[in-house]
């Protein structure tokens, strides 16, 4: 009996440099079953194309700067589907979506799988896009929600109907962050804290306001009158809350501090820290929060607050401290918590990557996303 052929399978994917996720994914996909094709809509030379060469997988690169852009790409992305035979898409990102999911509608796919990547965020802060959002539900014919919290706002917020609704969440390489490789994160100390200050607090939050980034800098000012030596590390340091969080780290020593638009080494990056603290301003404003999930795995200590998949998965006093949304204070008294009380720090490091192990692991997604693909 002849084996079946695999189902093409065509990503759209936008605005981004290199996404540890699709990599696994690409790795891990039964490839006797799903033949994985991309198209990028991105600048040339980004760390994901490279990637996409290096293991031989088709994709078509299109450049897009602007809405007079638009038809260019969808046409360009329209070729490459009937080129390549595509029989699904599965898109992601706002500007990836809009283009793949009306390409492959003028494609006559039947199969259009779109990943919400963000739950509340235009209802919030632009109102006038949740249209679009509306536009995009009904464009696809199986919308993936990363987390409860992205479902309900689908289905209550946008009225979409639950049944085109499947919750998968975000899967890791967990042993990556759990066992670092110990020169990488040694390079890293080097490059980010040659001078071995002490202790580190990192953040790896967009300068956007809905992280609530400008709640941890006054908190570490006043941290820093006991810990003088303290170091801030402030990564994917770039959003449209920029310059208000410059003015607020305006106020620290210079040398207590440290700004990082882009970090490659993500998984060993969490071992050069002693602190880590995420605090988004409410429950609802985190479509997921992978760095949730990559902390615990790190077995770092983390102060945060709940949003997202985080009231799943943290306890407070258990696995991290839990503050109360935009308190700067509270931040700080949980951060001197951590610092001087050795056996709660203790047990939050035990209890942290036991929590996510299994529960967050790549093969986990990997399989819930091939029998989506498969039906």
């Amino acid at each position: 009996m002849a084996q079946e052929m695999p189902i093409k399978l065509t990503y759209v994917v936008s605005d981004i440099s290199r996404a540890l996720g699709f990599e696994w994914i690409i790795e891990e996909i039964d490839k006797k079953k799903i033949e994985l094709s991309f198209i990028l809509i991105s600048g040339p030379d980004t760390e994901m194309e490279k990637f996409l060469i290096r293991n031989s997988v088709t994709y078509q690169r299109i450049e897009y700067h602007n809405k007079w852009s638009l038809p260019h790409a969808v046409l360009k992305s329209f070729l490459f589907l009937k080129k390549n035979r595509s029989v699904a898409v599965h898109t992601h990102l706002f500007t990836g979506s809009f283009i793949g999911l009306i390409a492959a509608k003028l494609a006559g796919i039947q199969n259009r799988f779109y990943t919400r990547h963000y739950a509340t965020l235009n209802h919030e802060y632009h109102p006038n896009a949740v249209k679009w959002d509306r536009y995009l539900n009904k464009k696809a014919t199986k919308i993936i929600a990363v987390s409860e919290n992205v479902k309900l706002t689908l289905t209550d917020k946008e009225k979409v109907d639950s049944k085109k609704v499947v919750v998968i969440p975000h899967g890791f390489k967990l042993d990556l962050f759990h066992n670092p490789n110990k020169e990488n994160v040694k390079i890293l100390h080097s490059k980010y804290n040659p001078s071995n200050k002490s202790p580190v607090i990192g953040v790896i939050s967009r300068f956007t306001e809905l992280k609530g980034v400008q709640y941890i800098i006054p908190a570490y000012k006043e941290l820093l009158n006991s810990y003088p030596n303290a170091l801030l590390l402030l990564f994917n340091a770039l959003g449209d809350h920029e310059q208000k969080i410059k003015e607020l780290l305006n106020e620290l020593p210079q040398e207590s501090y440290r700004t990082v638009e882009f970090e490659n080494e993500l998984p060993s990056l969490y071992h050069i820290f002693d602190l880590f603290i995420h605090v988004p301003v409410n429950l609802n404003i985190e479509a997921f929060g992978q760095t949730y999930i990559e902390c615990l795995a790190s077995g770092i200590p983390m102060i945060a607050t709940l949003s997202g998949i985080a009231p799943a998965i943290l306890i407070d006093r258990a696995n991290c401290i839990i503050v109360p949304y935009r308190d700067s204070n509270s931040i700080l008294n949980a951060s001197n918590l951590i610092l001087k009380d050795e056996t709660l720090r203790n047990q939050i490091k035990a209890n942290s990557y036991p929590s996510v192990h299994k529960l967050f692991e790549i093969k986990r997604m990997v399989s819930q996303l091939e029998e989506l693909y498969l039906q």
